[in-house]
């Protein structure tokens, strides 16, 4: 029989995703007033993968990825996907969010997603909850899944998860960030 362990905290990361630059960042302001300092802050990126979200947001999208220096517990991620839910709700006019947040915890092992859309490989956590199991890390480096998004396939995401990775990995040694 194992002895159950409770694992390390996990590195708080962000998508955010808008056509207003200007929504992007008090929403950034927001999430910072929640979840405190903010460590990592993205250029602003191109997101042009889907037209999913070009009815409801427009079709000139872009994205900012935000980590939080504070790290989190990985059970707290359903909390955090319903509190990112409500952030979106308060920017949202006449039904239609101005800004989309996928919130993340990014460990060692891998960066597991939330999301509210069940499928095969999403795990059920609680309260319409799923754990979408991103990225893995393998042979020095972040690998997509057959599954994964395909801007989370980019090498400049995986880059950007890497170093990351390397960061969060460093003030777990007590190295700083």
């Amino acid at each position: 029989m194992g002895t159950p362990k409770v694992p390390k905290p996990a590195k708080l990361v962000m998508s955010l995703i808008s056509a207003e630059d200007g929504i992007l960042m008090r929403t950034v302001e927001d999430l910072n007033s929640i979840y405190g300092e903010v460590d990592l802050f993205s250029d602003l990126l191109p997101f042009d993968f889907t037209r999913y979200y070009d009815e409801e947001m427009g079709a000139t999208l872009f994205r900012r990825f935000i980590a939080f220096k504070k790290l989190v517990q990985r059970e707290t991620l359903v909390d955090i996907k319903k509190m990112t839910n409500g952030v979106e709700k308060r920017y949202s006019r006449d039904g239609c969010r101005k800004v989309n947040i996928d919130p993340g915890v990014l460990s060692g092992e891998n960066l597991v997603l939330a999301t509210t859309k069940g499928f095969a490989h999403r795990i059920y956590l609680r309260d319409g909850i799923y754990a979408d199991l991103a990225l893995i890390f393998r042979n020095r480096s972040f690998r997509a899944q057959e599954w994964t998004y395909p801007d989370y396939r980019q090498r400049d995401v995986i880059e950007l998860m890497n170093g990351l990775r390397r960061s969060y990995l460093r003030e777990l040694r007590g190295e700083g960030p």
